[in-house]
């Protein structure tokens, strides 16, 4: 592990403190390439527009004369947080904006597999449906499509994946699709269904449907855009943040759907103090739940309602199912990091890529697992469970997660050219994909992935480092300075304050039999810190790697250090 600092264009961090940002506030914000105090001017004005997202101007036209004629709209969504949020946005916004019938189908991940499938197409056909409108999905669903339009049904494909090498032949809006100059290409599946609305409403506008004093408006919709770009881990650039600061202002002030405040509660969070970790790892993980382990009906429609008796109820549900998802992936997790670790003798590194089976995996939580083991080992993991749908037991439906430097959707594309007939699907992102691919083709899959990313890496990427922010100035460890850090807005891609320096530890201790507590000395002072998920004892002085955070005790609040990782010295 190698623990680094960043380096702070010291010109910016002056403009931007002249600019009067917080001090601390500006070196950080510089590190992260923010130059001038407008790049973190998070008002609605300053988001992109709609017209220079491709197709959007098309696609309203076909909503509005869809609304116009009482067509029946139906929103075929994901299984995950971003899909959950963007069919919910969709839906919301739909109906706001007039649509009579606007409603949604969501595939089951066992059953159905990922993305409009022929299948889901029909389905979309025979529940009467006159338009079908993908969230989060679509841009690989080639035959999906095809089938759909042959029923003749009106397709608008809306996504943010990359595309492979055919497009489906129907009217796409995707940032990553080709001759789209749209500039934020890290928008979420929920971002674009966002901007569709946007440019439905104006087209509305146009034709005298409303103007600007009767329009609905579509910003009660941002604390589910907020909730969704944070979940799906997307890049946070600059129209990212505005569209989950925008969220989160709405959130701490109690604009809040009945769903979202009931899982605020659930979780044990506050609404008021809302933060971007909150969405990462309280509401995400427990709407993604509901499409890991059972149905994603029971999320959307969570999100959806405006009864806060039934947003309790189904909040309720969602929390015990992801207790039931925690427990599983625990167990799915000590296995697969014996066999992963079973890969490599102790002593040694382990191989430049790690693919695990096991015949009794749940398909469901397999991303989460591949994830832990990446951690854990720093290397790009695949996880793998054997198919539970109909018809497809010799299939088996892998996971993805990779470290940087790694594209996994491109090494999985690579793979199925090296390999065909090995690989029957797949696709995702450049940290996070998945396949399905045939049951004896394991062996060969994990060693064409192995080559690879022997290929691809060398030492440097396969060294865990952690980018630091370097040392904290004792001045700012208070619980003010904590809050004012908690109130930004962080991420994949503008990574969360992580700082770094040469502390003792005075004592260590195990908490929960999996949790290392401890008693530092920081600068001369004595401080907690909290390494969860850690157990090996460190030596009296180590180079720490470290967040700020908060905890109350006996009504006092202290600051503690969340460790991130720490080098002996």
């Amino acid at each position: 592990m190698n623990i680094i600092t960043r380096d702070v264009p010291p010109r910016s961090a002056w403009q931007l403190e002249q600019a009067g940002i917080h001090p601390l506030l500006a070196q950080l914000y510089a590190a992260r390439g923010v130059q001038s105090k407008e790049e973190l001017d998070d008002g609605l004005g300053k988001l992109l527009l709609p017209d220079t997202l491709r197709n959007t101007q098309a696609a309203a036209v076909l909503l509005a004369d869809a609304i116009a004629a009482q067509r029946k709209l139906c929103v075929v969504a994901d299984y995950d947080c971003d899909g959950a949020t963007a069919c919910a946005v969709a839906v919301r916004g739909l109906r706001l904006l007039g649509a009579q019938h606007a409603n949604y189908l969501v595939p089951d991940r066992v059953v159905d597999g990922y993305g409009l499938t022929s299948t889901i197409a029909q389905r979309v056909k025979d529940s009467g449906a006159d338009v079908l409108i993908t969230v989060d999905n679509g841009i690989a669903s080639v035959e999906g499509v095809a089938h759909a339009l042959s029923q003749g049904l009106q397709v608008l494909v809306t996504d943010h994946h990359l595309p492979g090498d055919t497009l489906p032949q129907a009217l796409i809006v995707n940032p990553n699709q080709p001759d789209c100059t749209f500039e934020s290409k890290s928008i979420a599946g929920v971002g674009v269904m966002f901007y569709v609305l946007l440019a439905l409403r104006a087209e509305l506008r146009a034709r005298g449907v409303f103007d600007a004093t009767t329009q609905p408006k579509l910003d009660a919709l941002l604390p589910l855009v907020a909730l969704g770009t944070v979940a799906d881990v997307v890049k946070l650039d600059a129209n990212n943040r505005r569209l989950v600061a925008q969220g989160l202002k709405r959130v701490r002030a109690g604009a809040v759907p009945a769903g979202m405040a009931a899982l605020f509660q659930v979780a044990g969070r506050q609404t008021t103090t809302a933060t971007t970790f909150d969405f990462g790892f309280a509401l995400g993980p427990r709407i993604n739940a509901a499409g890991r382990l059972s149905d994603m009906t029971l999320g959307i429609e969570c999100l959806l309602t405006d009864d806060a008796v039934r947003a309790d109820e189904l909040a309720r549900m969602l929390d015990a199912i992801n207790r039931e998802r925690r427990e599983i992936e625990g167990d799915m997790r000590e296995q697969a990091l014996m066999m992963a670790e079973s890969l490599f003798e102790e002593g040694q590194d382990p191989p430049p890529a790690v693919c695990v089976f096991d015949p009794d995996f749940h398909e469901g939580v397999v991303g989460i697992v591949a994830s832990r083991i990446k951690d854990k080992l720093h290397r790009p993991t695949f996880v793998f469970a054997a198919s539970a749908a109909p018809g497809k037991e010799h299939e088996l439906k892998g996971s993805g997660r990779s470290i940087p430097g790694f594209h996994l959707r491109d090494a999985l594309d690579l793979v199925a050219k090296r390999h065909p007939g090995v690989v029957l699907r797949f696709g995702g992102h450049a940290m996070a994909a998945g396949c399905t691919i045939t049951e004896d083709g394991l062996d060969d899959f994990e060693q064409a992935l192995n080559d690879v990313a022997q290929d691809w890496l060398d030492e440097a990427t396969l060294t865990r480092q952690i980018e630091t922010d370097g040392p904290l100035p004792p001045i700012y460890r208070r619980p003010e300075m904590v809050d004012t850090l908690h109130q930004a807005v962080w991420g994949q891609g503008f990574a969360p304050p992580t700082f770094s320096e040469e502390v003792d530890v005075v004592s260590q201790r195990l908490v929960g039999g999996k949790h290392l507590a401890l008693k530092l000395k920081h600068q001369g002072q004595a401080v907690d810190g909290i390494w969860f998920g850690h157990v090996d004892p460190l030596p009296s002085r180590v180079l720490l790697a470290y967040r700020l955070d908060a905890d109350e005790w006996q009504g006092v609040r202290r600051v503690r250090f969340l460790v991130e990782g720490a080098v002996g010295l």
